[in-house]
């Protein structure tokens, strides 16, 4: 199976295919406390499968009131989200000789409840707080295809420009680590966000957006989970890649796992996109700080 698309070969030297690049961190991971379908142990277990050194726990954190799915998670998550951060804490400890565990969050950025997040994440004392943007306005936009094909192209690019603008709004905000599936819009829209994100008016929207990033000292997550989806497509694309090396933005590696198998998916091919788009480290963000990993 064809992974990338056209556009993506011929970036790099050719011989970039024949080397080996190997990433030794999953920094998105889910568990059954949210929607994922099996335990933050049984998780570890994969990593430690895997043959990863390093990875960060990122159970989704609890939404506001009035931001939900037709089919939603969100009572368990508030009842359980502390009891998710004590148990990675125990199962920090327990594996420490082992593997390095770190306790974060993805934290869906929403403009208008951004106080409200902020002392959920006070409270929890995480060590890493990945950003996401899965809600425009109330919509949550990744649910569904039906939604996006009763949709024109004006209306699609409408929606392309506000989540940029939220991306934008995220970074600035100034609590994020690393912004997750910075290119998650187009999941089930693929075709007609490439024609929107070539456009002068899609390429400044998502300049825009990774500026702020940059200025904001964040990072940008490479995933591996676009390949599961309808996009078929690592998030994100050939052409943000490029813009963000001209941006000297970092990345991180991640997989987006709810469930065990999907542990470090597919990251052979995602170390050397990463690597065709003249990457050659990643970081990784802990209770130590920020350090560099090569891969």
């Amino acid at each position: 199976m064809n992974l990338f698309p056209e556009a993506w070969s011929g970036f790099g030297p050719p011989c970039m295919k024949d080397i080996d690049f190997v990433i030794i961190s999953d920094l998105h991971l889910h568990t059954s406390h949210s929607h994922g379908r099996h335990s933050a142990r049984a998780m570890v277990e994969a990593v430690l499968a895997k043959d990863l050194s390093i990875m960060a726990f990122t159970e989704h954190a609890p939404r506001p009131d009035g931001y939900i799915y037709p089919e939603d998670y969100q009572d368990k998550l508030e009842r359980e989200f502390m009891i998710y951060c004590d148990e990675v804490r125990s199962l920090r400890e327990e594996f420490a000789d082992r593997v390095e565990i770190i306790l974060g969050a993805e934290v869906d950025f929403i403009p208008d409840a951004a106080e409200q997040m902020r002392s959920l994440l006070q409270s929890a004392k995480l060590d890493y707080v990945l950003g996401g943007v899965h809600f425009i306005g109330t919509w949550g936009f990744d649910f569904t295809l039906q939604d996006w094909k009763i949709l024109d192209d004006e209306e699609c690019f409408s929606k392309y420009r506000a989540y940029y603008g939220i991306i934008r709004k995220m970074a600035e905000f100034g609590v994020f680590k690393t912004a997750a599936h910075v290119d998650l819009v187009k999941l089930f829209s693929i075709e007609r966000y490439r024609v929107w994100e070539a456009t002068s008016e899609g390429e400044a929207a998502v300049a825009d957006a990774l500026d702020a990033l940059a200025e904001a000292g964040m990072a940008m997550e490479v995933s591996s989970a676009g390949l599961r989806k309808p996009c078929k497509e690592i998030y994100p694309g050939p052409r943000i890649m490029r813009m963000a090396r001209e941006r000297d933005l970092e990345i991180t590696f991640g997989s987006d796992a709810h469930a065990r198998e999907q542990v470090g998916w597919a990251f052979d091919n995602l170390a050397s996109y990463a690597a065709e788009h003249g990457f050659d480290h990643s970081v990784c963000f802990s209770r130590q700080g920020k350090r560099c990993l090569e891969f």
